[in-house]
């Protein structure tokens, strides 16, 4: 029987040897074919250049690349409390006429605010898309309306996502424990600073994030405490 000289698939660069091989043309350029016949065998010999891998990754943000190599750091238990978290790994959503960013659910749609309120409770600090495309938490006042601010979950230490722990009434990181009360103010390290805040504002009735521009001063009365004005949200590590 004859035997060929073939390219694997697993070795496109290689030349393999099987009984009965096909040079797939797609792996394999023949540029010099040689048939060699020896006594009843038949020899072909190829002289094939290889094609280059495409070496290319997704663009990433250090960010979200940073995210994904902690992840794969953590336990496989908060490795699964993560999965619904990694929805918001996806481009910026869309602006509104008046230059903010219309909030998107976890599937991807706008945040209709009143059927936001219908299906979130009072306290509710859920994960939606804001700006540039960061994970952020609309926030459900007591008096079932939406707080005017929304808080940014990417950590500030490593930059992972930060899920809301209800039960304690705190944002804990799973990634290296660092705690921020249910307003976003960071009370236990190594977190450096806040959460940082956006505006939350409904426009035509959809839920759009702004960045923050209001007076250090309000930051200062909603979070009693200050350690930065260059920060959008800076307050410091408690010990």
């Amino acid at each position: 029987m004859a035997s060929f000289s073939t390219l694997s698939h697993t070795c496109p660069s290689q030349l393999c040897f099987t009984k009965n091989g096909v040079v797939s043309k797609s792996l394999a350029n023949p540029t010099r074919t040689h048939f060699l016949k020896k006594g009843n065998y038949l020899r072909v010999r190829f002289q094939a250049t290889s094609f280059p891998a495409d070496d290319r990754v997704p663009d990433m943000g250090k960010r979200q690349l940073m995210n994904l190599l902690l992840l794969g750091a953590v336990s496989l238990p908060t490795a699964i409390m993560l999965i619904p978290y990694a929805s918001f790994f996806v481009p910026p959503g869309s602006g509104s006429a008046g230059g903010g960013t219309i909030a998107k659910d976890a599937i991807g749609n706008d945040v209709i605010a009143e059927e936001w309120l219908k299906n979130h409770g009072p306290g509710d600090r859920t994960l939606t898309q804001g700006l540039k495309g960061d994970p952020t938490y609309l926030v459900v006042e007591k008096d079932r309306t939406l707080a005017p601010y929304g808080i940014n979950a990417v950590c500030t230490h490593l930059g992972c996502v930060v899920p809301w722990n209800a039960a304690e009434n705190k944002f804990i990181c799973p990634c290296h424990g660092s705690q921020y009360n249910n307003q976003g103010k960071v009370v236990r390290g190594p977190a450096p600073l806040s959460l940082a805040l956006v505006h939350a504002d409904v426009d035509d009735g959809k839920v759009v994030f702004v960045p923050w521009v209001k007076p250090i001063s309000e930051l200062v009365k909603l979070h009693g405490g200050l350690k930065s004005p260059l920060r959008t949200h800076p307050f410091p590590p408690m010990h």
